[in-house]
């Protein structure tokens, strides 16, 4: 029999002291929690059944002095089942410890998941409990051993200025990848070997922003059809990596040490951490989803269920279920994993999914909501990196422009804009120049920066920038959905022909495009984002929800064409080029005074004949080119380190039409020369001998004048 002792009510999780380990769980309605101890994780049935022996408030807990890193456990909470309150109790389901910090494997799908009979035909099934034991199909919770040399590591804090993101799979970047051993292909550790870290460095890129390293439970329907949730927004563990990307023994909680060990190695080259997060919702889905963790414990707690009918769920993210930030204990949940992933995993900071979900109160959005509150409190969250994706599905759920100071947005009016303007749709010069210049309109009035702007043309959600231009229609069928999942809207475009093609005027068009959608990303105020792939022209053949795909059609493909190798050559130029003009990477808002000489404002914007633009022209329909004057010098901005901005004034020239134009250059307010940096529509740097410049249908061209020295 084992040693228990009371122990102590936090932290909450299995917290090993070298002596023995605490437990502790929450659950306010609970009437008894037992700890089953397993002597592998494997095991159909537990070794131990254990009460935990003392409640403080809604906290169980015991202190085991047997209990050692490695040891396997899960958890039955003993409480009402009345599904019309909300309480789904059923000791007969095997819980996850809502803290575990590794878990030792996937979740075998079984009817004995469920907590009431699935096959019966009944559409009140749930009410009825079932009382089949899930242990033998159930995944264990471990206890983990947190020791780790860091040695010198700290938090990179890349200012945000000087931030380039690399959205990416841990597994899709290192599967096809000839550089990244066989053992190590798909895991933390082939993440972050060498010839991956050198591509990020020759990008420029300074923080990857993984999707999902939560540990996931694979919907049901996804198994069953061979297919499985490789993008991982289905979380059921919120402080454990995924196990499904070590490459060591996940029964023993190995990925815990080699997630960290990828974390020292990406910082070791300059390179934060990001982890794209999934507080929103999780994978129990509905009410007839299976009992995992959380439902288990505390589902009235936990979720946000319908005041009229707690029996069902309010699903603001389409995935069943939303997760219930009101409640004390849910947000102390979050707080805590967010910290544990900042303090114990060292990473940097995060995307997090669906955001809106975390400021919902009772009356809708709130940017004052107490999670916000509590993160701008921590002295720990309030220096990591916060991004919201800022939309949901509940009412009112389109939120961008409205998160705290603190936070960046993805911002998906930069998205459309571009994709607009590029794909050669009337009337966009007034919105793209918003968005080059920062999108003051969404962020200034809230007391924010450029830097609240995260830009991207694409993600992982959506056509790949090659699909972009090469698709009109998406072409989901190998999701096994009839090509109905997915966005119809993808303002994309294919040049010619839909898919593959050999034609050469239509490859020429489609390479200038995503040169285009490039350059764009790099010379706009905010921070870029690149999605991975890109820069090597990755394919998804159409497919513009590729969730559920784990293959090739997903995978970053490493063997580059000619044309491949070109494009990522020009995507390592346009961002050093970002770099090296301080112009680009502004720390505040230009100020684009009504008076002064053109020369002399922070920015001015151009017509074809070098003059400013007029309000007749912002309105002009059929006018698709637009100059972009940013002056060098700009004595009210300084960096990070207080030094004046100043560097070379740069005019950045767009073409969104099918007919070239003629451009010509602005007068200066000094001697001196323009300089071609970079011109889409050919690769060597021309001479710039006159004042009118041949601005090619559907090119960007970058100049920067150079001043004759008095």
């Amino acid at each position: 029999m084992r040693r228990v002792r009371p122990g102590a009510p936090a932290p909450l999780g299995a917290s090993w002291d070298g002596g023995g380990t605490n437990f502790a769980v929450f659950s306010e309605h609970a009437s008894r929690v037992e700890l089953c101890l397993f002597e592998r994780p494997g095991d159909a049935r537990e070794a131990e059944r254990v009460d935990l022996p003392e409640r403080t408030g809604d906290i169980w807990h015991g202190y085991l002095l047997d209990a050692r890193p490695g040891q396997a456990y899960g958890y039955r909470a003993h409480g009402p089942h009345a599904p019309h309150l909300g309480h789904r109790f059923n000791p007969a389901k095997l819980l996850l410890d809502p803290y575990a910090k590794a878990i030792s494997g996937t979740i075998g799908w079984s009817d004995a998941l469920a907590g009431y009979p699935v096959r019966s035909s009944d559409p009140e099934r749930d009410l009825v409990i079932d009382n089949t034991d899930s242990a033998a199909v159930m995944p264990k919770s471990i206890v983990v051993d947190s020791a780790f040399s860091w040695g010198n590591d700290r938090p990179q804090r890349t200012p945000w200025n000087r931030t380039l993101i690399y959205e990416c799979h841990v597994k899709g970047m290192t599967m096809l990848h000839p550089g990244v051993p066989d053992n190590l292909k798909g895991t933390y550790q082939g993440l972050a070997t060498d010839p991956i870290l050198e591509h990020l460095l020759e990008l420029g890129v300074t923080a990857v922003e993984l999707l999902p390293v939560h540990h996931v439970a694979t919907e049901r329907r996804l198994i069953e059809q061979g297919l499985t949730n490789y993008w991982g927004y289905s979380s059921i563990g919120y402080f454990a990596p995924d196990s499904r990307y070590t490459s060591g023994t996940a029964e023993r909680g190995q990925q815990v040490a080699e997630f960290k060990s990828m974390v020292k190695r990406f910082h070791d080259a300059g390179i934060e951490v990001l982890l794209d997060v999934v507080y929103n919702h999780t994978g129990e889905g509905n009410q007839l989803g299976p009992t995992l963790s959380f439902r288990g414990f505390e589902n009235a707690r936990y979720y946000r269920l319908k005041s009229e009918n707690p029996r069902l769920h309010e699903d603001f993210t389409g995935c069943g279920n939303t997760v219930d930030l009101r409640r004390a204990r849910t947000r102390q949940l979050v707080v805590d994993s967010l910290r544990y992933w900042v303090q114990e995993m060292h990473v940097d900071g995060f995307r997090f999914d669906i955001a809106p979900v975390l400021g919902r109160d009772d009356e809708g959005f709130n940017p004052e909501a107490e999670f916000f509150q509590l993160v701008r409190q921590d002295p720990v969250l309030s220096r990591a990196k916060l991004i919201a994706e800022p939309w949901d599905l509940g009412p009112g759920g389109y939120q961008t422009g409205r998160f705290p100071v603190g936070w960046s947005e993805w911002n998906d009016k930069y998205r459309d804009a571009v994709r607009y303007f590029w794909r050669g749709n009337p009337g966009r010069i007034g919105e793209l120049a918003s968005r080059l210049a920062g999108s003051s309109d969404l962020y200034e009035t809230t007391n924010r920066t450029p830097q609240a702007s995260v830009n991207f043309v694409t993600c992982h959600d959506g056509f790949t920038l090659h699909d972009l231009v090469s698709y009109d229609e998406k072409h989901n069928e190998a999701n096994l959905e009839d090509n109905r999942d997915g966005s119809s809207n993808n303002l994309s475009r294919n040049w010619g022909a839909e898919g593959p093609t050999d034609a050469p005027h239509v490859v020429r068009m489609r390479e200038r495009i995503k040169r285009n959608f490039l350059a764009t990303l790099a010379f706009s105020q905010g921070v870029p984002m690149l999605s991975h792939g890109d820069e090597v022209g990755r394919t998804q053949l159409g497919n513009n929800n590729a969730y559920c795909q784990d293959s090739p059609v997903s995978w970053v493909n490493w063997r580059l064409s000619p044309q491949n190798r070109e494009l990522l050559e020009f995507t390592r130029k346009v961002f050093a080029l970002r770099l090296q003009h301080p112009v680009l990477c502004r720390r505040t808002f230009f100020r684009q005074e009504p008076s002064g000489s053109v020369s002399m404002r922070d920015l001015t914007w151009l017509r074809p004949d070098g003059t400013e633009m007029k309000n007749e022209d912002w309105s002009d329909e059929s006018n698709h080119v637009l100059g972009m004057l940013i002056r060098g010098e700009v004595p009210e901005e300084t960096d990070e380190r207080g030094r004046v901005l100043s560097g070379d004034s740069l005019l950045l020239l767009l073409n969104g039409g099918a007919r070239s134009k003629q451009f010509t250059l602005p007068a200066m307010d000094r001697p001196g020369s323009w300089n071609e940096l970079l011109d889409t529509s050919h690769e060597t740097p021309r001479t710039i001998r006159e004042n009118d410049l041949h601005l090619t249908a559907h090119s960007l061209i970058l100049l920067s004048f150079q001043p004759v020295a008095p």
